[in-house]
């Protein structure tokens, strides 16, 4: 049974813990604890940088102080009062693109300063079959002296936030769960429930259930990658892509992807942690790498073909202009991390032309941290034309843009995502 007075604790207040904290509030008195002060005394006040959150609800859940609600905090000493601890941390890569544990390493030893007898640990960090209980659960004993499957638990439930998506909300996905004993498996199925409207699936074990997550990012990896690469040969042929794809869908069995940049903490980066566990164990993946290939190669791609058409047009292309619209990884959402329109920038860069980039979205401070760039923020502010244009992040500012006010005679038009109509553009994947 889930007690009425359950305390829970969540680490990491994120595009993933944050969305959680909130819904478990409404049922549970929530800890909300995260290592970024700033982002703490922000959500203190009822501000959601990454807008993944209702404002007024997290007002709501803020404003609770009985047997529901959310407290935020940076004061790890806080929960000591909790008995379910949720571990939402990032899972990077490295320059080198192998697996980042150090958030979750570090993150295992807070709760094992306040893990008490009877406690649950679950994780949601997206790993590699084994990380829960050959990596997490030794610090958690090592940290806490208690034993695990005997003072305390451990589970395994998969995030599954879509960033900035309104409509698949949080309670709206399906949740896989798992446990380490039949016991803990069942209570955190049940936890989960309480708050998840669209239902839980209790996996048979949790490297199951991280198996489960780490492949259906993986599987979306490839299937981009193989349209991706059929842009680049229908480009050759001189076909456009977006038209063979509905042609195509027309076959009851046909599954629609579309090409473009993989970007984002998830679908750019879980492939490569199921690849380097997979190299581990002796065996090299690679249709996983082939695909990572190819992904990784659209942003110079796209950079590349751009130059070319500016040449045709007879455009100089040192200190040629040059305006990317969106650097977000993903449309209508702010999440920056990992956006590979980075990959467009850095290339054209290599030609010596002038880049001005625009994202309405995007944090400026963040995409100065981030990438070293300065952002004209609203197309509003721009007073000049340009050799070239690229929409690269199709935000709905810039699908209802007037594009012939930056244009010249000859600007190059490249639409990343196939948004405009074709007769509007000179290009797209």
């Amino acid at each position: 049974m889930i007690k009425e007075d359950t305390t829970i604790a969540i680490i990491g207040l994120g595009y993933v813990g944050l969305p959680l904290a909130v819904e478990f509030a409404t049922k549970y008195k929530v800890i909300g604890y995260d290592i970024n002060i700033d982002r703490v005394k922000e959500l203190q006040q009822g501000i959601d940088k990454t807008l993944e959150v209702d404002t007024n609800k997290l007002i709501s859940v803020l404003s609770k102080h009985t047997q529901t609600g959310l407290q935020i905090t940076s004061d790890p000493e806080t929960m000591k009062t909790a008995s379910v601890f949720i571990v939402t941390v990032p899972t990077p890569t490295d320059d080198l693109n192998k697996p980042v544990l150090t958030p979750l390493i570090n993150s295992s030893r807070t709760v094992g300063k306040v893990l008490t007898k009877g406690d649950i640990v679950i994780y949601e960090s997206t790993v590699y079959p084994g990380v829960t209980e050959d990596l997490c659960v030794p610090i958690l004993e090592k940290t806490s002296g208690l034993k695990y499957n005997q003072d305390f638990f451990a589970g395994y439930s998969p995030e599954r936030i879509n960033p900035g998506d309104k409509t698949r909300t949080i309670t709206k996905i399906l949740k896989v769960t798992s446990g380490s004993t039949p016991e803990s498996a069942k209570y955190i199925d049940e936890l989960y429930k309480t708050i998840i409207t669209a239902g839980t699936y209790l996996a048979p074990s949790i490297k199951v259930a991280e198996a489960a997550k780490v492949i259906e990012n993986s599987q979306r990896d490839i299937n981009i990658a193989f349209v991706n690469e059929l842009s680049k040969i229908f480009r050759i042929l001189d076909i456009d892509t977006k038209e063979v794809l509905k042609a195509a869908s027309t076959k009851w069995n046909f599954i629609n992807f579309t090409p473009g940049l993989v970007g984002g903490h998830c679908i750019g980066v879980d492939p490569y942690y199921l690849a380097q566990k997979a190299i581990e164990s002796g065996y090299n993946p690679e249709i996983i790498l082939a695909g990572r290939k190819m992904n990784d190669s659209m942003g110079s791609y796209v950079a590349q073909e751009t130059v070319k058409l500016m040449i045709n047009r007879g455009t100089q292309i040192k200190g040629a202009q040059v305006l990317v619209l969106g650097i977000a990884f993903k449309e209508n959402c702010p999440d920056i991390r990992n956006s590979r329109v980075i990959d467009i920038i850095k290339e054209l860069k290599t030609y010596n032309v002038n880049i001005d980039v625009c994202d309405p979205w995007a944090s400026q401070v963040d995409v100065k941290k981030e990438y070293g760039l300065d952002l004209i923020q609203n197309t509003l502010d721009i007073n000049k034309s340009y050799d070239a244009i690229i929409i690269a992040v199709a935000h709905n500012e810039f699908l209802a843009l007037n594009l012939e006010k930056y244009k010249t005679a000859n600007t190059v038009v490249f639409d990343v995502k196939a948004v405009l109509p074709q007769h509007k553009v000179d290009a797209r994947l």
